[in-house]
């Protein structure tokens, strides 16, 4: 009974470290608004907190997980959390400073910590669950709450900021930083004083010499020789910047002004539209869950990719006239299809793994740590979106996003094939 009890806390404090990585991530996205606000920031260089984020998994995914696997469960989540809470101290400094490189700093040791917390939750609930079905079970309930943090927070901090002046400040969202700030330390003290458990580590001890003496770059180099997983790694890379570029851009071009391209609507409602996305990816979530063991990932991943290309076309070429209005504000359809995206990206990134790693046997483990460093798309490509948003306009940025869905497609129907190079 009480064995069971500890890993009821343990499975409890991975939800609660799940909500915590998609929240504290999402803040990126109304950060960016703040940075052009208060330190002038162009539409790419206000993407510039997102990819100092995400850069942090090129920077530790790998190494992540082999603290994970000498240290094990709970002195990785200790360490995650309070490096979490410190690059959220920094990013308030930011704004009491109002220095934008330290607002960078901030974000890229709030990177550090998701990073580190993404590499405990998963194999953590699916060691929980015993594995198979049920492991994976509880890995999609993590996933959902997951959602609902990614939800919450852009709907938080839009309203907390308001109306988008030049006098709009880091200051502006103090209460989501202390809120975060506050669930870290709970966290903190909470791991620290329960039992959590250590299979990895107890199977290390028991492993013969050779296998515990195996080299991470004949592994890394032994993974790469398939073909199918080359050109998996490159689809997540690109995975990451249709998931997050879509509802960081739409933000961007709802908050600014019509004298630079934008709609000038007010940061509340552009955040309740991204919310909404993120609401569309945990329904997304849940019904590939639901579906999963009758739908290949093959099948899921062709048809959201081309109902994601689908979406966005009708986004850039439909009548600007065709509007509806919410809360007094009048916002193209367009909005509405870039939400409804939310739907296609939400069982990417299972897809994409399941397709990308089948095969491989033994080379599985070090597949996933080289996975959490192409999460660094989250990164760069919004920032190259952002770029093009400047001189072509935040409209024509989507033909980059439909480039990557048409790889996405191909992947799912020729480049998955499982091959050995």
């Amino acid at each position: 009974m009480a064995k069971k009890n500890g890993n009821i806390l343990a499975i409890g404090i991975m939800f609660f470290l799940f909500f915590m990585i998609s929240f504290v991530t999402g803040l990126q996205n109304p950060m960016g608004v703040i940075a052009k606000a208060q330190f002038g920031a162009s539409n790419a260089m206000s993407q510039m907190g997102n990819f100092c984020n995400f850069f942090a998994y090129l920077v530790l995914g790998i190494p992540a997980g082999l603290i994970l696997k000498k240290k094990g469960y709970k002195f990785t989540a200790l360490t995650a959390v309070a490096v979490g809470f410190t690059g959220v101290l920094v990013s308030y400094l930011s704004g009491v400073i109002g220095n934008y490189w330290v607002y960078l700093l901030g974000a890229l040791i709030s990177g550090f910590s998701m990073c580190m917390l993404n590499t405990v939750v998963n194999p953590m609930l699916n060691t929980l669950g015993g594995g198979g079905n049920k492991g994976n079970q509880l890995i999609q309930m993590g996933g959902s709450l997951n959602s609902i943090g990614a939800t919450l927070v852009p709907i938080l901090a839009g309203y907390m900021i308001g109306e988008v002046t030049e006098k709009t400040q880091v200051a502006d969202v103090n209460g989501a930083l202390f809120l975060a700030m506050g669930i870290f330390a709970l966290a903190f003290i909470i791991i620290l004083f329960s039992a959590i458990p250590e299979p990895e580590l107890e199977a290390a001890k028991e492993a013969p010499a050779e296998e515990q003496k195996e080299g991470v770059i004949a592994s890394v180099k032994g993974a790469l020789k398939y073909r199918h997983f080359v050109l998996g790694i490159i689809a997540i890379f690109l995975y990451l910047g249709i998931e997050v570029g879509i509802p960081n851009i739409a933000n961007l071009f709802m908050t600014s002004g019509v004298e630079g391209g934008g709609l000038g609507i007010a940061a509340g409602i552009a955040g309740t539209f991204v919310g909404a996305y993120w609401f569309m990816m945990m329904i997304g979530r849940m019904t590939g869950s639901a579906i999963g063991a009758k739908v290949s990932s093959r099948m899921m991943l062709s048809c959201t990719s081309g109902a994601g290309i689908l979406f966005l076309l009708l986004a850039m070429f439909l009548p600007k006239s065709w509007v509806i209005t919410i809360g007094g504000n009048t916002v193209p359809f367009a909005i509405i299809l870039m939400v409804a995206c939310g739907l296609c990206t939400s069982i990417m990134w299972g897809a994409v793994f399941n397709l990308a790693v089948e095969g491989l046997g033994k080379y599985t483990s070090i597949a996933s740590g080289i996975f959490m460093t192409m999460v660094v798309g989250g990164g760069i490509l919004p920032i190259v979106q952002g770029f093009v948003a400047d001189h072509l306009g935040f409209l024509n940025s989507y033909w980059l996003i439909i480039l990557y869905l048409v790889y996405m497609l191909w992947f799912a129907l020729y480049g998955s094939k499982p091959k050995k190079a």
